[in-house]
């Protein structure tokens, strides 16, 4: 069933807007790396990263992050 926007709520309207926004760069941009071979241990690390999110691994907090940076 579609919905219009006065029936959305204001996460909808913002996750409907993200989504929008971020299709019609990837039209008027293109991907950039679009074409280029990852490195075999970068792609390595992307896989290890997947497996774990979906084991429900989150990694560092926000803070550990920003500390590790140096942003706090």
């Amino acid at each position: 069933m579609a919905k219009t926007v006065a029936d959305m709520t204001a996460t909808e309207l913002r996750q409907l807007v993200s989504s929008v926004v971020e299709e019609k760069l990837v039209q008027l941009l293109g991907d950039p790396d679009e074409g280029l071979a990852l490195r075999e241990n970068v792609q390595k690390r992307l896989m290890r990263q997947k497996r774990a999110v979906a084991k429900g691994d989150r990694g560092e907090s926000l803070e550990v992050a920003a500390r590790w940076l140096k942003l706090v």
